[in-house]
């Protein structure tokens, strides 16, 4: 009989190693200590922002009332709707179509890699920030002292708000692109403009329509504030049945741009998914 070779001990396993914590971790705790510090100033009374919650608890039953109206739409307010709502999408369609027209090549100005003219970059920037500081309302304001009430100084503010935001986002997403096509462009001997208009257009389009829509998206709830100050839309009806307390008919222009603001919502999104 062949011997019993005995059997060899087992290796001992390596001991588990946990990896380091990861270095920067009081940067996280100090932030949320100055942010929670921020708002505990706001809330001092004489230092920060007046908030009385006694006066709400006080007034309470006058919320109810106007939430109770609310909750009562006044279906037969309905056809003097019609016409408002309507040109509440036109001013949005209008703005957002003139806006998309301008944007366009203010978009290949403000970007770094389609735009190597640091002066003219810095000026385009410099104006357009400016743009971007003054609310939409505002606008309306000046522009309804200006032309007149009506449409069209909505239409003029819509427009100045929509190209702020639309250069903002759409040079920023050509910096963030790849700038590997239109290095190969220049280096082919092409100029910077010819380069744009072959590689870099084609390119930022998809991304341009879905800023654009996004766009169509806040003109429709922006043109229905702008009436309040006589720039036609709905704002000029909500102001009216404003005025006479009328929330059962407020109610009822509520639910309709939520309705519509649904709607695009749902048919925006369908484009992106054949964009993108």
């Amino acid at each position: 009989m062949s011997a019993v070779l005995p059997a060899r001990p087992a290796a001992p396993r390596p001991a588990a190693v946990l990896p380091a914590r990861p270095a920067g971790r009081w940067r996280v705790v100090v932030g949320w200590a100055v942010v929670l510090g921020i708002t505990a100033l706001t809330l001092v009374p004489g230092l920060g922002v007046e908030v009385d919650l006694g006066a709400v608890a006080r007034s309470w039953r006058n919320g109810a009332d106007k939430v109770v109206a609310l909750l009562q739409p006044d279906w037969a307010f309905f056809p003097r709707t019609v016409a408002p709502l309507l040109e509440t999408l036109q001013m949005a369609v209008i703005a957002t179509a003139v806006a998309g027209a301008v944007s366009l090549p203010l978009s290949l100005w403000a970007a770094r890699t389609t735009n190597p003219n640091r002066l003219l970059r810095g000026a385009v920037r410099a104006v357009l920030n400016v743009v971007r500081a003054v609310p939409d309302l505002l606008y309306a304001s000046v522009l309804v002292a200006m032309v007149g009430v009506g449409a069209l100084p909505g239409v003029l503010a819509l427009v100045l708000f929509d190209v702020g935001i639309v250069v903002k986002l759409v040079s920023e997403q050509l910096e963030a692109a790849d700038t590997g096509a239109i290095e190969a462009g220049l280096a082919a001997g092409g100029t910077q403009s010819r380069v744009n208009r072959a590689v870099v257009v084609p390119d930022m389009m998809p991304g341009f329509w879905t800023q654009l829509l996004y766009v169509l998206e806040l003109n429709v709830r922006a043109s229905s504030v702008l009436g309040l100050v006589g720039a036609g839309g709905m704002g000029l009806l909500i102001d009216a049945v404003r005025s006479f307390y009328r929330y059962d008919q407020l109610s009822l222009i509520i639910l309709e741009i939520l309705v519509v603001v649904l709607v695009l919502e749902a048919v925006s999104s369908a484009v992106r998914r054949r964009l993108v």
